[in-house]
Order: C-alpha cells, then sequence, then structure tokens
C-alpha cells in the first residue's frame, strides 16, 4: 500500500471501525483486480454527465410521446433535455448524471429539494444492428402524464430512495422531513471496492503495518468481510452424476454481499455493510404473485436473488462467483463451457440430454434453464432459478415455459409430449412450490398445501417465507397452526412471517406466543413482533416484556423513519403510533402521507380508521370523502360505507359498499360485506343475486358460501341454502361448523 494513504495500525483501527479510504487506495496493491473493475457495470453504474460518459443524442434530437414532444440539446458544456416538468409544461433541465450504460442509458435531472429523478426517456445503447442508437420511452404500450406517480417526476422514479444506494457507494440519504429535502451524499458515485469489501481504513492501515508479510491463519486483515472462504472449496465432478459437488457449504459471506443489491427489499436500517448480518439491515420480498409466477419464475425486475435462492445450484453450494468474475462481472467463460464447470458434457450437453442438436440455439443450456425475459423494454436477463422446463405446469397454471420462448409457433401440449417422450420418467425438477401458490383451488387445500410447504425443512427459506406470506394474506386454521410451528424456524424471514399470520389470533394467544420474539436475536423479528403487539394494553405486558417491547418498538419506529420520504412508510408509522394511543403523532405520519402523495390510498384508509379507534365516526366520514375526491378507490368507498353502517345510515351505507363491490369485483370479500348489508336492508334476494355473482368470479371463497347458505336457509329457501352447504362442505371438509350446517338442512327437509 502507498505509505501517503495509510495510517499507522492501531488496535482502535479495527474493520468495526473503519471509515471510507475511496477505490484509488485499494488499486495501489490490488492492480488487477482495479483493472477488471475499471469500465465494469459497477463501475459505470453512475458517472457525472459529460463528454465521455454520455452515450444518447443529443443534437437537437426529439422523442414524442404523447402529447409531449421532448428535444435532447447542448447548451455550451451541458447536455439539455426540454420536456414537461411537474405542472405539465415544458421546462428545460440539465442532465446532471447519467445512469446505467448497456443496454440502455438513463439520465438523471434534477428538481426542487435536491431530488434526483430518473428520467423516463432513455437510450438505446445497443447497436443499430440490434434495434438500438435511438430514444425510446420505458412506458411505451401506457400514457404516463405529469402527476401519474410513475411519470419522471412522480416519486416511482426518485433517485434519492429508488435506485441510489445500489448504484453509489456509502450513500447516505440525508432526507429532511420537516423542509422535504435531500442532502444525499456518498463516498464514491459508482460502485466501488468498498461497496462490496467494506470501509478499507483499517485494512490499508494494515497492510502498511504488515509491510507485505504473508496474513497468518485466521487474521482478518482488517477487512469487514473476508472471501477467503472461496479459497478452501473445491469442485470434482461425480462420476455417477456427472454434477460437481463442493467440499463446503454455500458461501454465505460473498451472497449475502451481493443480496442487497440484488434483490427486491424493504430496508429496516441503515447501517448496513458487507459481513453483517442481512435480515438485521433488510426485508427481502418472497415469491409475490405480483413479483413472481406462481412456480416462482422471475416475472416483474425481481433482479437475480430471489431466483437463485430457490435454485439447487445454490443449496448444493453454487454461488455467484463460480459464473460471474466478481470485479468485471463478466461471466467465467462463453456458452455452454460456464455449465460444463460443473457438469460433465459428454453427458449433458448432448442430444441425449436436451433433444436439439448441440451445434445450435436449442444446445443452449441457458436457453432451457435460465429463460429470458425483457426489463425497461430491452434488457434481457436470464431467470437464475434454474429449472428445468416445465410445460406441464403451463397446461395447469398457466405459467411460462422455456420451450415456447424459442417455439412460440407451437403450444406448450407440444413441448410437454417432447418432453415426455425425451425423459419418460417425471422430473418435476427442485422447485416445488407452483401447487400452493397457483390454480383454481379452494381456500382449504391451499392451505394445507401452504402448510405443507411452511413445515418442509427441506424446501428453499424463501418457498417457506413466500407459503407463510401468502398464510398471511389468504389461510385458514391449518395454516395458522403451521404458523405457530414456524415461530421455530431457524430462517428469521421465516419467524417474521409467522409472526405476521398470528397476528390474527385473539390477544391473549399472541401475549401467550409473541412476546419472547421481541427479544429475538434478528431485527426484522423483534420490529415485527413490536408491530403486531402495538395494540395490547401495556398491562398486559410483564415489567421484563414490557422493556423489551419499548427497545424493540423504538427499532420499529427507526426503521420506518429512514423512509421518511415515502407516503407508505409514513402510512406504516401513523398506523404504529394510532395502535399506540400516540393520536396526534399518527396524525401528523398520516398527513405527511397524504402531502406526500394525495393519491396514497392506504394513508386515508387507515387515517379514518385511526377516527374509528377515537370514536369519532363523523371525522372520519371526512377522511374518507376527502380521500375519495383524489383517490375513488373501491377500499375508499368500502370503508365509507362500514363508517355509514355505523352512523345508522343504512341506505347510504348500501350505496358505498355496493361501489366497492362494482369497482373491484375480483375481491370475494367486497362482494361478502356488500351482500350482508342488502340482506339486512331487507333486499335478500339480491343479496342471493350478489352472492352468485361474486362466486363465479370466485367460487372457492368461504365466506361467500357461507353467507349464501345461511341467508338462503333465513328466508326459507332450504334448497338453494343447502346447494350453498354442500358446496362449503366440500371446499372445507374439516370445519365442524360447515359440516354442522350441512347436517342441519339435510335434516330439515332441504334435500331434494
Amino acid at each position: 500500500m502507498a505509505a501517503s494513504s495509510c495510517s499507522s495500525w492501531s488496535s482502535r483501527d479495527d474493520a468495526a471501525n473503519a471509515t471510507y479510504v475511496g477505490g484509488a487506495a485499494c488499486a495501489s496493491c490490488h492492480a488487477e483486480e482495479a483493472r477488471l473493475w475499471r469500465g465494469s457495470h459497477h463501475d459505470l453504474a453512475m458517472r457525472p454527465a459529460d463528454s465521455s460518459t454520455v452515450l444518447g443524442d443529443f443534437r437537437d434530437a426529439t422523442f414524442r410521446y404523447g402529447d409531449v414532444t421532448t428535444t435532447f440539446f447542448r447548451r455550451g458544456a451541458a447536455y439539455m433535455i426540454r420536456t414537461d416538468g411537474p405542472a405539465g409544461r415544458l421546462i428545460d433541465l440539465p442532465v446532471r448524471y447519467t445512469f446505467g450504460v448497456y443496454p440502455l442509458q438513463q439520465y438523471l435531472l434534477e428538481l426542487e429539494g435536491k431530488r434526483l429523478q430518473a428520467f423516463s426517456i432513455a437510450w438505446d445503447a445497443r447497436p443499430e444492428s440490434e434495434g438500438g442508437q435511438r430514444w425510446f420511452h420505458l412506458y411505451p404500450k401506457e400514457h404516463i402524464a405529469h402527476g401519474d406517480e410513475l411519470h419522471w417526476t412522480g416519486p416511482q422514479q426518485n433517485w434519492n430512495f429508488m435506485c441510489a444506494d445500489c448504484h453509489s457507494t456509502n450513500l447516505k440519504r440525508n432526507y429532511d422531513a420537516r423542509l422535504r429535502t435531500y442532502r444525499t451524499t456518498w463516498s464514491e458515485i459508482d460502485v466501488s471496492c468498498e461497496a462490496c469489501h467494506g470501509p478499507g481504513s483499517a485494512h490499508v492501515a494494515w497492510g502498511h503495518g504488515a509491510k507485505g508479510r504473508t496474513p497468518r491463519a485466521g487474521e482478518s486483515m482488517g477487512l469487514a468481510v473476508s472471501f477467503r472462504e472461496r479459497a478452501a472449496r473445491a469442485w470434482a465432478i461425480d462420476p455417477a452424476t456427472g454434477s460437481a459437488r463442493p467440499h463446503g457449504g454455500p458461501l454465505q459471506a460473498e451472497i449475502q454481499t451481493c443480496a442487497p443489491c440484488h434483490m427486491r427489499r424493504t430496508v429496516v436500517a441503515s447501517d448496513y455493510r458487507p459481513g453483517r448480518n442481512l435480515y438485521d439491515h433488510y426485508l427481502p420480498a418472497t415469491l409475490d404473485t405480483s413479483l413472481y409466477f406462481p412456480d416462482g419464475q422471475q416475472r416483474e425486475e425481481v433482479y437475480e436473488w430471489g431466483s437463485f435462492l430457490q435454485s439447487r445450484m445454490y443449496h448444493a453450494g453454487v454461488t455467484c462467483s463460480d459464473c460471474h468474475d466478481p470485479h468485471s462481472g463478466r461471466l467465467r467463460a462463453e456458452g455452454n463451457a460456464l455449465c460444463a464447470q460443473c457438469h460433465a458434457r459428454a453427458r449433458f450437453d448432448s442430444r441425449e440430454h436436451h433433444g436439439h442438436d448441440p451445434a445450435g440455439a436449442g444446445g443452449r443450456c441457458m436457453a432451457c434453464h435460465m429463460p429470458e425475459r425483457s426489463y425497461m423494454v430491452i434488457h434481457r436477463r436470464g431467470d437464475h432459478s434454474l429449472r428445468i422446463p416445465r410445460p406441464d405446469l403451463t397446461l395447469t397454471l398457466g405459467v411460462p415455459n422455456a420451450c415456447q420462448s424459442c417455439h412460440g409457433d407451437r403450444d406448450a401440449r407440444w413441448a410437454a409430449t417432447a418432453i415426455r417422450r425425451w425423459h419418460p420418467e417425471p422430473k418435476p425438477g427442485y422447485q416445488r412450490l407452483a401447487s400452493a401458490l397457483g390454480g383454481r383451488i379452494h381456500e382449504a387445500e391451499r392451505d394445507h398445501r401452504l402448510a405443507q410447504v411452511l413445515g418442509d425443512s427441506t424446501q428453499p427459506e424463501i418457498a417457506r417465507a413466500a407459503a407463510v406470506g401468502a398464510i398471511a394474506d389468504r389461510g385458514g386454521p391449518e395454516g395458522v397452526a403451521a404458523a405457530r410451528a414456524a415461530l421455530r424456524d431457524p430462517s428469521a424471514w421465516v419467524r417474521a412471517g409467522a409472526i405476521t399470520v398470528l397476528a390474527r389470533l385473539p390477544l391473549e394467544d399472541q401475549m401467550r406466543l409473541l412476546p419472547s420474539y421481541l427479544d429475538d436475536p434478528v431485527r426484522i423479528v423483534r420490529i415485527e413482533a413490536a408491530r403486531v403487539l402495538a395494540s395490547a394494553p401495556a398491562g398486559d405486558f410483564s415489567d421484563a416484556d414490557r422493556r423489551s417491547f419499548e427497545k424493540a418498538a423504538a427499532e420499529y419506529i427507526a426503521s420506518q423513519e429512514l423512509h421518511a420520504d415515502r407516503p407508505e412508510h409514513c402510512t406504516n408509522l401513523g398506523t404504529f403510533f394510532a395502535q399506540l394511543g400516540r393520536y396526534a403523532e399518527a396524525e401528523d405520519q398520516f398527513q405527511a402521507a397524504i402531502r406526500l402523495l394525495p393519491t396514497y390510498v392506504p394513508a386515508w384508509a387507515n387515517y379514518a380508521d385511526m377516527r374509528r379507534m377515537q370514536g369519532r365516526d363523523p371525522e372520519a366520514e371526512l377522511v374518507l370523502r376527502e380521500g375519495l375526491r383524489h383517490a375513488p378507490a373501491a377500499s375508499l368507498h368500502h370503508a365509507l360505507g362500514l363508517t355509514l353502517v355505523r352512523l345508522h345510515r343504512a341506505p347510504d351505507a348500501v350505496q358505498e359498499l355496493a361501489l366497492a363491490a362494482r369497482l373491484e369485483p375480483a375481491n370475494p370479500g367486497f362482494a361478502y360485506v356488500y351482500a350482508i348489508a342488502l340482506h339486512s336492508s331487507g333486499e335478500t334476494k339480491e343479496a342471493l343475486d350478489e352472492i352468485d355473482r361474486a362466486l363465479r368470479r370466485t367460487p372457492e371463497s368461504l365466506d361467500l358460501l357461507a353467507a349464501g347458505a345461511t341467508i338462503a336457509r333465513d328466508s326459507g329457501d332450504r334448497v338453494r341454502a343447502l346447494r350453498y352447504a354442500e358446496r362449503l362442505a366440500a371446499a372445507d371438509p374439516s370445519d365442524p361448523a360447515s359440516r354442522q350446517l350441512l347436517d342441519e338442512l339435510r335434516g330439515s327437509g332441504g334435500a331434494p
């Protein structure tokens, strides 16, 4: 290390207290690594806009989107964009930074409050022969106008919150909630050495003091995280299987270093550095079906970590740098040679294995095992779950399959037949979540399948987390029982999800099961326990548990205050304060959320619910009506209907509940409440007609079936009641109440 960049070694300058020194200090000793990194996507993640970094055509080029014509031009040395601003009028703004490099490059523009916004018209950096060298809009099939949160001026395009910490090193967002401004800082503008290795001052000092000697065994060398675990690993191909197995398990230090920027997640603490517990700082997104297909294939832009965790490769010990050089980011080998590092070519790179010409496109391993999808219009990304093609699941669940990505003129039945011909013995693959998350099955059966996944320790952690998340959304008694058992899961991610499920239990059960998790060793578990227990009366806690709750509650509040620039987190905090009875603070947070985004529906709904908790329903009505003026959402109409019921204004209530059911017909809960309201108003026929309409859309809804059976029974239509009851008992055969209702109707002469 160069003496000029080093401080003397001291016991105080250790990895825990290290500071950032910049990549230049690293390059002085690690020249080869620096050479590989230079020019990589990490290096070029973000740059000041100048003639050496801007790739787009700024020679008075124009692009029309909707009724707005955007012009890209130069003003002296500045790169300028004339486009519609926050008020919808044309404004001229200089490009502050380039964002990314290939296959597309975006540009960051600065708005009031030091907000950097990612412009939605991007430059296609591919060669012209591949369709590139053009401007294009990232939402070509929509019309995103000013005022929309997806507009380039809106919160979803805000660099400070959405993008910054993964495109820079040692980023501090520094948002001032009172002034609604940012003072965002970073050590380096790109993804540099210390983004992955942690702050380097202690390592620099170690290098100065070590004077080139070989590190002693177990010596930290002042590093925040050591990747030397790779040096002890060896791979050997098993002749029996043709696949390699490592000596040693997955390299968790490496995986957890890559994960924060290669996954969908929520930040819960801002002090993450490589080597620290991932789940003390991030709550990952699960296999939510809005992000993934029911079998776990990538749907939306989920990056790589969540997919890779599902793979057999990950569980066999493969890690990111087995395929990618960690400094350049490039693949370690091209084509099938990459996979042949671990899979014998004679066995797998053959027609007998994949049924295609080994020299053709169909013979590429990635074509079958890493099918690509396009994100940001032109960015093709392979699915890192490394699964076998399952066209049979296309037939049952409607998920995509790799075969049809090449054979678009053939159907899934043809593809499934071909695979059965090549591999007569069924090969279901490693991932087994599909039947639990997908398909039209009754709620009780889905509950059973989710409970099976959750209770299976051989399932990937992300699959168990997805199962407990689905139970939290719609699970029944069997799922809740499985969640109780999952409180002992070794994964903090799963334990936190189990606590979410158990929030539906009576308070007495929550207080028996959950207080010990306020002291869980991992933060995401502690703060979820605090969130769920927030409504418990202070007197229900022991003195020790109360102290633990207060500490965990402070952590939860801090996790939400990190995101004071986002309406969803202000709403979370407002709801938490309301449950604690801290109503003035709750109101401040709800109003902050509404100022940030007046169309944010949960802020209005939870604000009104706080008024309900206070016994102030007339004010709840005013909140909901004001919310509907900004966002005419079904959920607000539904909440208003329930408020009007409490205010004894039944005709007005029925009207609002009807609007909710019409605006969101796929929501069986809205239809159920509307039907009950109709029946209570004496409109029984209309209530049963509403139930029938809703059941055609959601035939597995237990609530609708139970409501239909009881309303029809009470109105004297025993035959119709019996039909509902038979369907209910078939959907949930383990429920004694369903069985009792069916027996009652059969015994009363309802059967034909």
